[in-house]
């Protein structure tokens, strides 16, 4: 029955909406990994998402009558506006129940389309409960996201041009899953084609949809799905779906947050594009693969399957995306509350750059710092600094596996100073160098000024940011401005900024 599915996929109407998006190779992701990447761009659909597929093809399939009911669906976004421009295409109306935690940018881009929005619900799944419910209620006709034929066949339009674009089979060809109607339709296509083609579903690791229904030969019902990645927030994959992935998906491969984040900036350096995080998880499951399996010369397709991502989330993605490349390591080291100690410490990183500092004075005999250090690779160089820091009588407890730390711990080191500190608090730019810190160390010498403040985060640009409080004696202020002559770096006295004063002082 799923080789039935060849005949409804290249009977599918799409392109009076979508296009056919290209198939191009990752250069730089290739040669990272030493095999052959090529991604397939449905995040360069109109709606920016392969959505618009199957939405498309079930609503031409309805009769006149039905379209004049009007059509309802559930979404947590992409659906949403697949549905939307095709229900405005077709002159129907449209009635899409979102989840209230949808991103704003897929909320807006539908209303955009001319679609009725209505929020309800948590996840995916209570806006479906909802949708289901007003359907009955005002006979309207229900459009699936993923479990329907018709939407599968849409779906299955990708892996129709994957075999066109590419005259060789690829080993494997990687896609995103959420309800899995993505995955049923290529796969259905690409098996009756491509059998030798390998077909690998990728899921995060806190929701396994897929991934729990296959252990257990038959859907589950997940008890709560992360929302990170939103397009695929499912708690249940699709009936018809299972099915089919049953019959024609070699594996599901589970990914963390971090990786999903090292995706997208793997997607952008090649492309110049940015993924949603459901968007990213195929790429995020092609790299853990290749890692795994050790895949050097292999042939890896990828389909990037949404771009339809909030702007403030970006800041969150390029914090966690070195941390997904373990390119970073996170590290809270205790150091000897003393002159020179953090001159020592920084010895020990050494041409390692760091990424982040954060240290607020607490006592006399130690201080905790949380800081984020660069590394080559997460194996020799990881363990050989960890190794030299305990050597030197610094005891260290990585964190970059903590989830808490990265979220919440990293924001919130500092806290008010005890006591009467003689405290002086300067912003300063420093040049983004290796060596930069240790210059004004060693610029200040055997000064007997501590430094009871310490706040510095590598933001991708020429000048890094930081924050120091250092304990100067009245005086020896005017010691203390020679010094900066001395050091050369741009800064600006925030001693009577309110902020310190409030939170900080």
């Amino acid at each position: 029955m799923t080789r039935e599915y060849v005949t409804k996929i290249l009977k599918a109407r799409v392109y009076d909406v979508a296009r056919e998006t290209p198939l191009e190779l990752a250069p730089k992701l290739s040669s990272r990994l030493g095999c052959e990447i090529w991604l397939k761009r449905e995040d360069l659909q109109p709606v920016f998402s392969f959505k618009l597929r199957g939405a498309y093809n079930k609503l031409t399939s309805l009769s006149d009558g039905e379209r004049a009911r009007g059509v309802i669906a559930s979404s947590a976004g992409n659906h949403a506006q697949g549905v939307a421009l095709a229900a405005r295409r077709l002159g129907t109306h449209a009635l899409i129940v979102m989840p209230e935690t949808a991103p704003r940018i897929k909320v807006d881009a539908v209303e955009r389309l001319g679609a009725e929005v209505l929020l309800a619900g948590d996840s995916y799944d209570g806006a479906r409960a909802r949708a289901e419910a007003l359907a009955a209620e005002r006979g309207m006709v229900l459009i699936p996201p993923y479990d329907d034929e018709q939407v599968i066949a849409g779906q299955g339009t990708v892996g129709m041009e994957i075999v066109r674009q590419q005259g060789e089979p690829f080993d494997a060809i990687f896609v995103s899953v959420g309800g899995g109607g993505l995955i049923a339709g290529i796969a259905a296509y690409i098996k009756a084609l491509w059998p030798g083609t390998r077909i690998v579903g990728v899921e995060p690791e806190d929701t396994p949809t897929l991934h729990a229904a296959l252990a257990a030969g038959e859907r589950v019902v997940l008890e709560s799905v992360g929302i990170f990645a939103d397009g695929v927030a499912v708690k249940q994959v699709g009936a018809e779906p299972f099915r089919i992935a049953q019959e024609c998906v070699d594996e599901v491969v589970l990914v963390s947050t971090d990786e999903i984040c090292a995706a997208i900036k793997d997607i952008f350096e090649d492309t110049r594009s940015i993924a949603e995080p459901a968007g990213a998880l195929a790429v995020a499951g092609l790299k853990r693969y290749a890692e795994r399996e050790g895949a050097a010369d292999g042939r890896f397709a990828a389909v990037v399957s949404g771009a339809n991502v909030n702007f403030d989330r970006l800041r969150h993605i390029a914090q966690r995306a070195q941390l997904g490349e373990q390119r970073e390591m996170l590290l809270a080291v205790t150091i000897p509350e003393r002159p020179g100690s953090l001159m020592r410490f920084c010895e020990l990183i050494g041409d390692r750059s760091i990424t982040e500092f954060n240290y607020r004075y607490a006592d006399d005999a130690e201080a905790h710092i949380f800081v984020g250090v660069e590394i080559s690779d997460a194996g020799a160089d990881k363990l050989g600094l960890v190794d030299a820091l305990t050597r030197n009588g610094y005891p260290v407890l990585d964190l970059s596996d903590n989830e808490m730390a990265k979220l919440h711990v990293r924001h919130m080191v500092g806290g008010h100073a005890p006591g009467e500190l003689d405290e002086v608090l300067y912003r300063f730019d420093f040049p983004e160098r290796p060596g930069a810190l240790m210059h004004f160390l060693t610029r200040m010498g055997a000064r007997p000024w501590n430094i009871s403040m310490f706040h510095y985060r590598n933001h991708g640009s020429d000048y890094g940011r930081v924050l120091i409080g250092l304990q100067v004696p009245q005086d020896q202020r005017g010691e203390f401005q020679s010094f900066l002559e001395e050091v050369g770096y741009d800064c600006r006295d925030e001693t009577e900024n309110p902020a310190y004063r409030l939170f900080l002082r």
